[in-house]
């Protein structure tokens, strides 16, 4: 099957069915390569599941914790003899392996902000889990139809206050060059927080208790991102800080609401990976092709090493040790990228895990 790459913005949006079933086959054979991992949460619901650290973590929780996971995501199946997305075929690749060995892995495609979705998911979980130990949050959205007012929300990349500039890559055009970014009105970031902030997940969280589906001792967590310093005034200290502000408040509030089912909620804060998501980001397009030393095509060219910033797949068995670790409130440490990094201790108080990287 040949199918032709074709570039929007940012983004390939034709994918390849036998390319993505084999990124699946290598992130499940890294996983058991490294064994079973003890005391892995059983029934885990993925919100996001189709693609980045979503469909790791969905991976490493059925590969190596053995566990029946239900998936939600937002994909296009191919029709009209057009290619589906990269999410689409990434999980009709994990369901058949899941399915394989036996394992139980369901899927809902549709937007996962909406109150329909929830219902589905929440009657797919009642009739056929029981209960869910885990809720992993990892969804990444560009607009979001809030599901009481109706209103749609646009997030964005901007800063704030002053306006913002730096190279990037026009990757459809495949030049680099110079972008001026203007600072966000109080009605973007409003909009940025509802899009990427913690309202959502919160949601998922109450509907999940108030069915009564949430197992003693469940744990949630939502994944967010910092960046290198080059991206931190349109990032961190822009619009999208402000709302990852939003969800780590968000983190603190769940975390309060679970006590009595001795649950726990966190926000993990994660090394910067080569993602659909991440690559929106300005700046970042310039670091992948420069310092990504697997797949930089400029990398021999840099001066200086500069680890941070080096490109490895996404770890599955990594992220569920971490997830395993935050569910039975202890301390680790990991090497996810490859050379040895001291990953900060679980903060109870604010219920943010973050790398120190």
């Amino acid at each position: 099957m040949v199918i032709t790459p074709k570039i929007r913005g940012f983004i390939c949006v034709t994918a390849h069915p036998e390319g993505c079933a084999e990124n699946v086959r290598e992130q499940i054979q890294f996983v058991q390569k490294n064994g079973p991992i003890k005391d892995a949460p059983k029934r885990v619901l993925v919100v996001g599941a189709s693609t980045g650290y979503g469909l790791a973590s969905r991976i490493s929780a059925t590969f190596a914790g053995n566990a029946a996971t239900v998936g939600v995501f937002f994909e296009r199946p191919s029709e009209k003899g057009n290619p589906a997305t990269a999410g689409w075929y990434n999980t009709v690749a994990f369901e058949k392996e899941a399915h394989a060995k036996g394992l139980y892995a369901k899927s809902i495609n549709g937007d996962a902000f909406s109150d329909e979705i929830k219902r589905q998911t929440l009657e797919l979980i009642k009739a056929d889990l029981g209960q869910i130990d885990l809720l992993i949050y990892s969804l990444a959205s560009p607009r979001r139809i809030h599901p009481k007012t109706g209103t749609s929300h646009r997030s964005v990349l901007k800063p704030l206050g002053t306006p913002f500039t730096a190279k990037t890559v026009e990757t459809d055009k495949g030049l680099v060059n110079e972008v001026t970014i203007e600072p966000a009105s109080d009605l973007e970031i409003t909009d940025t927080a509802a899009v990427m902030g913690g309202e959502d997940w919160k949601f998922w969280v109450d509907a999940l208790e108030e069915a009564g589906l949430l197992a003693q001792g469940f744990t949630t967590v939502a994944y967010s991102y910092i960046g290198p310093v080059l991206t931190w005034a349109v990032y961190r200290n822009g619009t999208i800080g402000k709302a990852k502000e939003h969800l780590e408040a968000t983190a603190k509030q769940l975390h309060a609401q679970l006590a009595p089912k001795n649950g726990r909620a966190y926000v993990s804060v994660n090394k910067a990976l080569v993602t659909q998501a991440s690559s929106a980001i300005p700046v970042v397009p310039v670091i992948v092709l420069t310092y990504g030393r697997d797949r930089g095509v400029l990398y021999r060219l840099a001066p200086f090493k500069i680890d941070d910033y080096q490109v490895k797949p996404v770890r599955p068995k990594w992220l569920a040790e971490r997830i395993r670790a935050v569910a039975k409130g202890q301390n680790f440490e990991a090497s996810p990228i490859g050379h040895d990094s001291s990953l900060g201790s679980v903060d109870s108080q604010s219920s943010v895990m973050e790398d120190r990287l």
